[in-house]
């Protein structure tokens, strides 16, 4: 199965010809990675594959890297997390990816569903964390090659559907529900669990465990706070952020109420109160986007209001559904196999040996 994937789009594309281990390879330029959060940079990267230059309407062009199946799992594992990380998380990481990728790829009946804005046009997914970290040939080594051999194929289902798992960084102590964060429907694989690894994983990394450490990016060793965080702002500076991410001018800020919470504590229904206006928000991430000038970490949080300033004091990173990478690191470092990891993060879905069979 081959792959398009999107992984740079700009005025015009900066590339150059490479090579690796004898074979033909491309390295492109300014890529930028952590799009619109908090490790929003830009990287040189170099890939195998095929490259092709789209130019959109709007003048501007996208480099897509057309790649097997199999290679773009051994890259995205090592990016989503690290090629130096424990075997066990690896490999179940490789089925959670490829489940992810396949089920995105075919599923095109119902484009809400998989992406906040539809599927994308001139590829199958995008290189970022809007879809998976794909960052190319710098982040893999054997281990990662190793880990995907040992799963080549396959994926997680349930009652022989192919599952959509979703994963973020660190739950922050419970993970979340379909439904708080995207359409209202159950998903039976995708409860809430209560997770006691994350927290253990970030006081690891607080005492520099090497271990741990060697799990993540450098990039995301600079979050060791995303287990329990905060952010304090002024009225005055929630009503900046807020006008500049919402583009609304609520007027000096009175209040932040929670109007619905998952099943985790994460808000997906927010009331805002300013002296010129009120808005309701949600889901999930647009809470997220509206207050903060990047993305805060995640919507389960609660607010504190004292002498005219505003207190959010959350827990976790990201989204809360499915797999929680730093929980799995964890188990993974305390000896869990790769069926334990899914098991728990995915109660009553299967590891399918082919893809091929499975019901979308």
């Amino acid at each position: 199965m081959k792959l398009r994937i999107g992984i740079l789009t700009a005025p015009e594309i900066r590339w150059e010809r490479g090579e690796r281990n004898g074979k033909p390879t491309f390295v492109l330029h300014d890529v930028r990675i952590g799009i619109g959060f908090h490790w929003d940079r830009r990287q040189t990267q170099e890939f195998a594959g095929e490259l092709s230059i789209l130019r959109n309407p709007n003048g501007t062009q996208t480099a897509v890297n057309t790649v097997d199946l199999e290679d773009y799992i051994t890259s995205v594992i090592s990016s989503e997390m690290s090629a130096d990380s424990p075997l066990e998380l690896l490999k179940a990481h490789a089925v959670i990816s490829r489940s992810w990728a396949v089920r995105q790829c075919t599923v095109r009946s119902a484009p809400s569903a998989l992406f906040e804005s539809g599927c994308h046009v001139g590829f199958d997914l995008c290189a970022d964390d809007h879809c998976q970290r794909y960052e190319g040939l710098r982040p893999v080594h054997r281990r990662a090659e190793e880990a995907v051999e040992a799963t080549r194929g396959q994926v997680l289902t349930y009652e022989g559907g192919l599952c959509d798992t979703r994963f973020y960084k660190c739950c922050g102590g419970r993970t979340e529900v379909f439904a708080t964060c995207w359409e209202d429907r159950d998903v039976p694989y995708l409860q809430s669990v209560e997770c006691p690894y994350c927290g253990r994983a970030v006081g690891r990394l607080r005492r520099g465990d090497k271990a741990m450490l060697d799990c993540l990016q450098s990039y995301d060793r600079e979050t060791l706070d995303c287990h329990d965080w905060q952010v304090t702002y002024t009225a005055d500076e929630l009503q900046r952020v807020l006008l500049e991410k919402t583009g609304i001018d609520f007027g000096p800020i009175q209040a932040l109420r929670p109007l619905k919470r998952g099943a985790s504590g994460r808000i997906c229904l927010l009331e805002i109160v300013g002296e010129k206006r009120t808005e309701r928000i949600g889901k999930e991430l647009k809470i997220r986007r509206a207050l903060s000038r990047t993305c805060l970490y995640s919507s389960w949080f609660d607010v504190e209001q004292a002498d005219g300033a505003f207190t959010l004091r959350g827990h976790g990173w990201g989204h809360g559904v499915g797999l929680c990478q730093l929980g799995a690191a964890e188990m993974a470092l305390e000896g869990a196999s790769a069926q334990d990891i899914l098991t728990f993060y995915y109660p009553g879905a299967e590891i399918s040996s082919s893809f091929s069979s499975c019901d979308i």
